[in-house]
């Protein structure tokens, strides 16, 4: 006879990877419960002192065809970062002049810099940028050409937080910027990929000013439809000026009875 007494609600595991219906051993938790959360905490640990291959990053997105360009934050080690979160959201003095070239030898996309400044970076999660952002980009890319945007160069930033996206944005003269970085990793999901959109780059933007979608990943937020949502995001931003609290996902909604939900709610 099992020693671990079944929880009830265990049939809603089925639904969900959230560490509920564990079942008890006694007073406490099954041992293989207990070994399952020490190697999820562990692997959170793991993503959030894990390093980026930037040249591995670099050949996974080849396929987007942008040019690429290699930034880091004012962070100078992931110790750092993890302590001093403003630094994360300033470039090193080496960055500017770099962009500067990048917005020069782009100008076939337009004297007045492009529409989008799309950037890659580690954050919190370095493995969630390097398991997920090609396959985004991948996606994303030809999708927003096929509207008649401009793309500015593909930037991958080191030790950079959401805010990095404003700097980048200005710097290239961009109307929008779109940050891909890995997110604050949960247990049961040290890869989880975070969207930031805001219009009108600039230090100083607000969190009320950027759009997320959150959770992208296999296991999550699945990556086809993150590429369909930030398509018409961004599209929506660029057409109304606007980003943020203002900028509701409303590609359509689904009859309830008399209620309508939004879609993506």
């Amino acid at each position: 006879m099992s020693a671990v007494t079944p929880d009830p609600w265990e049939g809603l595991r089925a639904h969900t990877r959230a560490r509920i219906a564990l079942g008890r051993a006694g007073g406490s938790l099954p041992t293989a419960e207990l070994l399952g959360f020490s190697a999820a905490h562990a692997a959170a640990r793991d993503a959030v002192w894990s390093a980026l291959d930037v040249d591995a990053l670099a050949l996974g997105l080849l396929p987007a065809g942008l040019p690429l360009v290699r930034v880091r934050s004012q962070a100078p080690d992931r110790a750092t970062y993890l302590q001093r979160p403003d630094l994360g959201r300033r470039l090193d003095a080496e960055a500017e002049p770099t962009l500067a070239r990048a917005r020069a030898e782009g100008r076939q996309d337009g004297p007045d810099g492009c529409d989008l400044a799309l950037l890659v970076a580690d954050g919190l999660s370095a493995t969630a940028a390097q398991l997920h952002a090609p396959a985004l980009v991948g996606l994303l890319a030809p999708r927003l050409r096929a509207r008649g945007f401009r793309l500015g160069p593909l930037t991958v930033a080191l030790q950079a937080r959401v805010a990095l996206e404003d700097a980048v944005g200005a710097a290239l003269g961009a109307r929008a910027a779109l940050i891909l970085l890995g997110e604050r990793p949960g247990l049961g999901s040290p890869d989880s990929l975070g969207a930031y959109l805001v219009f009108g780059p600039r230090p100083g933007r607000t969190d009320a000013e950027r759009n997320c979608v959150s959770s992208i990943r296999p296991d999550g937020f699945p990556i086809p439809a993150a590429a369909e949502l930030l398509e018409w995001l961004i599209a929506e931003s660029l057409r109304r000026a606007l980003s943020g609290v203002e900028l509701k996902d409303e590609r359509g909604t689904v009859a309830a009875g008399s209620a309508t939900t939004p879609l993506g709610a």
